[in-house]
């Protein structure tokens, strides 16, 4: 069953310039029980995508698609309060920076026990408080904090970044949503949390059949983790696929870039050998090239570059190049 199904999803940023299109038509699918990673370096609008699910961006972003369904309901069509509704019962999110996305002015017992649903609890109305509690204590165990009962009367001001992002975490996981989007989860934990996170991530995934989208620009985070990956570069949809295939077989020259790019897919590495990287750097949205993106830093760019190539496919794998790896498309 597909739970998100994205079709040509654009978001343009109004300024006095007029609009800057940080996200160029990207798809983008989600079935019940997949983890799908969104792969891109820093700017390539993963977050921006993430926030457009969840409906979080101000209104500044002007948000448009062919088809933005979550099971078969059109949420851009439908009006505000049934939307929130709708995001709010089966979506999570996990977001890059916890401390900001906290309320600073809420210790964060009253934070942790607001995020957990009254479908959840079992007590009569008499016990709730109680539960609730209970309930907060055993979300932070889960996430790695062992003393619950210093973090409920603090502030998130008073924590560490780290700390604050295993509440986020276990803020999100506590209404077991449908949908979990982590948006670089593992950015300010440790790397014995980061394994326990996504331990943590893949049973619910299993025992509950939550779907996860996993946003990193760690390759290697990704291929480990997920079932099927999406990479970006600079707002573009450059290639889709199962990961493994992607690993395996990148159609297109960023993927291939970014595998070159990490040590662990590079087993005949010598020691002391450079690793590969394109020239340049991703430009900044005001000075956003036309066509092809990659097209100033692409090694195969030719003069039909200027013009954005469409989305093509080999039975599931799917890429965005006018000279894809392996041959020219037809």
């Amino acid at each position: 069953m597909i739970l998100l199904d994205i079709k040509n999803l654009t978001i343009e940023l109004e300024t006095a310039d007029g609009l800057i299109r940080a996200v160029d038509r990207v798809n983008l699918t989600l079935k019940e029980g997949e983890i799908r990673g969104l792969v891109g370096e820093s700017g390539s609008g993963k977050s921006l995508i993430a926030k457009a699910i969840v409906g979080v961006l101000n209104k500044r972003w002007r948000i448009t698609a062919d088809r933005f369904s979550w099971q078969g309901q059109d949420l851009l069509r439908l009006p505000y309060q049934e939307q929130r509704s709708i995001i709010g019962r089966d979506i999570a999110m996990i977001y890059q920076e916890p401390s900001r996305s906290m309320d600073p002015t809420s210790p964060i017992l009253d934070q942790l026990t607001e995020s957990i649903p009254d479908g959840e609890l079992e007590s009569r109305w008499f016990g709730r408080p109680f539960e609730r509690r209970k309930k907060a204590a055993a979300l932070l165990h889960k996430v790695g904090i062992r003393d619950h009962q210093a973090i409920f009367q603090s502030y998130p001001y008073q924590l560490s970044e780290g700390v604050c992002q295993k509440i986020s975490i276990a803020m999100a996981i506590a209404k077991k949503p449908k949908l979990l989007i982590a948006d670089e989860p593992t950015t300010a934990l440790e790397s014995t949390t980061q394994a326990q996170l996504f331990r943590l991530l893949a049973s619910f995934n299993q025992l509950k059949g939550m779907s996860i989208l996993l946003i990193s620009h760690e390759l290697e985070t990704v291929a480990r983790t997920t079932d099927t990956m999406s990479v970006l570069y600079c707002g573009q949809l450059v290639e889709a696929g199962e990961t493994e295939a992607i690993l395996s077989r990148p159609m297109h020259p960023y993927t291939h870039a970014l595998i070159k790019s990490v040590p662990e897919f590079q087993p005949e590495l010598q020691s002391k050998q450079a690793l590969y990287a394109l020239p340049g750097s991703i430009p900044t949205l005001q000075h956003l090239p036309i066509g092809c993106r990659l097209g100033p830093r692409c090694p195969n760019a030719r003069k039909e570059c200027v013009k954005t190539p469409l989305l093509d496919r080999q039975q599931n794998h799917f890429y965005s190049c006018h000279f894809p790896l392996g041959g020219k498309k037809a």
